[in-house]
């Protein structure tokens, strides 16, 4: 049953460039399938979530992760009455932006951009289905809803207070002003409710899907995370229930049980808070001035202290920081290559290199073509241009088996 604060079709705010409402499909089922068929998120499959492409099948990429997003959204956003379509249409959406290497290869564009406004994956995102997937005839980008926009632009928060003078203040990530300036998003308010749980979702799915890919890896050993909040009590009940289970389905059965604590206590949680908050529209939850979905204190505090254990023995890891060091290297130096000569450039994007009227836009334009790479085209495209292969000799992880 949908819940009167849930984001409709029928109210949603329309698009940029008007088009034929479809006979088949709501205007969110729409934006979700043309976000689905687009370029960038086909390319999702062969860009990093934290280990590099050619270290194994087996690892999330940045595609299963947004599936596996989309998914825990989806049931969240069903549970609360909320419109599950716009829920996955973001979802879907989020990670669009994100450079090859993932976060590693975000820092390294981001300090090589600093000259020329910075780089920020999540204002990438935006750009890209409002500017660079070019397939439409009648527009630039997927032209998706405001709703989904908002969701896009806005799902961890409001990007910018507003001054006195009505404009946003602060630091906003050029991708984002540029098209709010054309196309006001509100972005000093928060966004939708579904927006809101395709956020939290991300946390639930990478929290978990980091521990199975963590311990696969043979970064860690389930013996280091038997202590964990939340882990431990999973542990427990898998011993008392399979007891002569082998360990590959004992950590199966531990980690989807993980899992399922986080979804519950972020559906428990914000149903209270959605219920407390009094809203009866979806503006309603836009103008209250804080999330309406979260996670209980405890959890938070759970999460705090896996995201903790994650980053030191994980993130951090001297085989990750190894990895980290060489990929780094490998956007530092493919950068100035283009830059230098545009022309390098594919022969598509020769029309933007020509009209482009100073360096800051050219730049912008060398890291949308560096952003859009995946893993292996940006080491084939480095060890082209530099002669060498800066993984070679790395070690692979431990990625056998089903």
């Amino acid at each position: 049953m949908r819940a009167n604060f849930a984001s409709t079709p029928e109210g949603a705010r329309g698009r940029r460039f008007p088009e034929e409402e479809s006979a088949h499909r709501s205007c969110f089922q729409r934006d979700r399938d043309r976000i689905i068929h687009c370029s960038a998120f086909r390319r999702l499959k062969h860009k990093t979530q934290v280990f590099v492409e050619h270290e194994g099948d087996f690892y999330r990429t940045r595609l299963t992760h947004s599936i596996e997003v989309a998914q825990v959204a989806r049931t969240i956003a069903g549970a609360l009455g909320l419109n599950f379509d716009l829920t996955e249409a973001v979802a879907l959406a989020h990670d669009l932006g994100h450079t090859p290497f993932g976060h590693t290869g975000e820092e390294a564009l981001d300090a090589l951009m600093a000259p020329y406004g910075g780089f920020d994956h999540n204002a990438q995102t935006l750009r890209i289905v409002t500017r660079l997937e070019r397939h439409y005839a009648e527009f630039d980008g997927l032209n998706l809803t405001w709703d989904t926009l908002e969701g896009i632009a806005k799902h961890n928060g409001p990007v910018a207070p507003l001054g006195p003078d009505g404009q946003l203040t602060g630091d906003v990530p050029y991708a984002l002003a540029d098209y709010n300036a054309a196309h006001d998003l509100e972005l000093h308010t928060h966004a939708n409710a579904e927006a809101q749980v395709a956020a939290l979702s991300d946390d639930i799915a990478y929290n978990n899907h980091d521990l199975h890919d963590g311990l696969r890896a043979g970064l860690f050993t389930e013996d280091q995370i038997a202590d964990l909040p939340i882990v431990r009590d999973a542990y427990a009940e898998v011993d008392a229930k399979y007891p002569d289970t082998d360990s590959y389905r004992r950590r199966h059965e531990a980690l989807r049980r993980v899992f399922g604590a986080m979804v519950t206590d972020l559906i428990e949680t914000s149903r209270a808070r959605l219920a407390a908050s009094g809203a009866t529209n979806a503006q309603d939850i836009r103008d209250i001035g804080h999330p309406v979905i979260g996670f209980s204190d405890a959890m938070w505090g759970d999460l705090k202290q896996i995201r903790s254990f994650l980053f030191s023995n994980m993130y951090r890891a001297p085989h990750v920081m190894e990895q980290r060091s060489r990929v780094t290297q490998a956007v530092n130096e493919l950068f100035p290559v283009y830059l230098a000569d545009p022309t390098l450039l594919p022969q598509r994007w020769q029309g933007d290199v020509a009209q482009a009227p100073d360096e800051t836009t050219l730049a912008r334009l060398v890291a949308d073509y560096i952003a859009g790479m995946t893993d292996r085209f940006a080491l084939q495209q480095h060890a082209h241009y530099s002669g060498r292969d800066v993984l070679e000799g790395l070690w692979p992880g431990q990625d056998a088996g089903a």
